[in-house]
């Protein structure tokens, strides 16, 4: 059985991470990401370490299109993809009323849009090849509302439900698909989106972490994935209790300047 992973946001972070542990298991791979020299330059680095071979397909999946032209290129390279990883994804902190609402509905496009057109192409694929494994990176800000940076955590939301939904769907066709919910990671995230300075971004776990946990939850075929006990126990028995406005408060809080 071949072992080929699709990684979207590979090109730095936690998408970089899972590359290098997929090639550490002797796995081929197309990886994606706008940046093409730092794919480049992570394809030089897995084919020279771990003798895989590694498809490099520059895209931007927020673009309209995006997905679909990406698609169409593994499918044109003649390549079978038996592992999606959809690692890509941006946030920005703030007013939602302060941000450009083009860059909010981008957040969108690419945090949801692409995210569903890929798993929708790709796990048809799977089933008829009879089985696949999806990992969608989705996040513990999916499990609450978030004041400073609402778009970004209502998107995560979605990737969570939509996440758990398809793997009902296709499990019993040989599909799995687990949605991992990390925390503050330290990587790219907090700089791109503004939160540096910020309560919530401090003292994050590493990208490689982070990669590995849920690599291993996708290849055993959990349903959710957290990266941390701490994480599990609050989100699922102490939040869902406490008043919402207190969540609210304490969110906006831990994102605020």
């Amino acid at each position: 059985m071949s072992n080929t992973a699709l990684i979207t946001g590979a090109s730095a972070g936690i998408g970089a991470e899972f590359a290098r542990y997929h090639a550490s298991l002797g796995g081929d791979m197309v990886i994606t990401a706008r940046r093409e020299t730092a794919l480049n330059a992570l394809k030089n680095e897995l084919e020279t370490a771990y003798g895989v071979n590694v498809h490099v397909i520059a895209a931007d999946l927020g673009n309209s299109g995006g997905a679909k032209s990406l698609y169409d290129a593994v499918q044109d390279a003649g390549i079978a993809i038996d592992i999606l990883i959809n690692n890509a994804g941006f946030g920005e902190q703030g007013l939602h009323i302060d941000h450009d609402l083009s860059r909010e509905l981008a957040m969108i496009d690419l945090n949801v849009k692409s995210l569903v057109e890929l798993t929708h192409s790709f796990a048809r694929d799977m089933v008829a090849q009879g089985g696949g494994k999806i990992l969608n990176v989705g996040s513990t800000a999916g499990m609450m509302p978030g004041p400073l940076q609402a778009v970004y955590f209502a998107t995560k939301a979605f990737v969570n439900s939509y996440s758990q939904s398809i793997d009902e769907e296709l499990r019993d066709k040989g599909v799995t698909c687990t949605v991992l919910v990390p925390g503050y990671v330290e990587t790219e995230f907090a700089a791109v989106s503004g939160l540096e300075g910020t309560s919530l971004a401090k003292n994050g776990a590493t990208a490689k972490s982070v990669a590995i946990v849920g690599y291993k939850a996708m290849l055993k075929g959990k349903l959710v994935a957290f990266n941390e006990l701490k994480l599990n126990i609050a989100l699922n028995w102490i939040l869902p209790f406490a008043p919402r406005r207190l969540v609210l408060r304490m969110v906006k809080n831990m994102q605020a300047k």
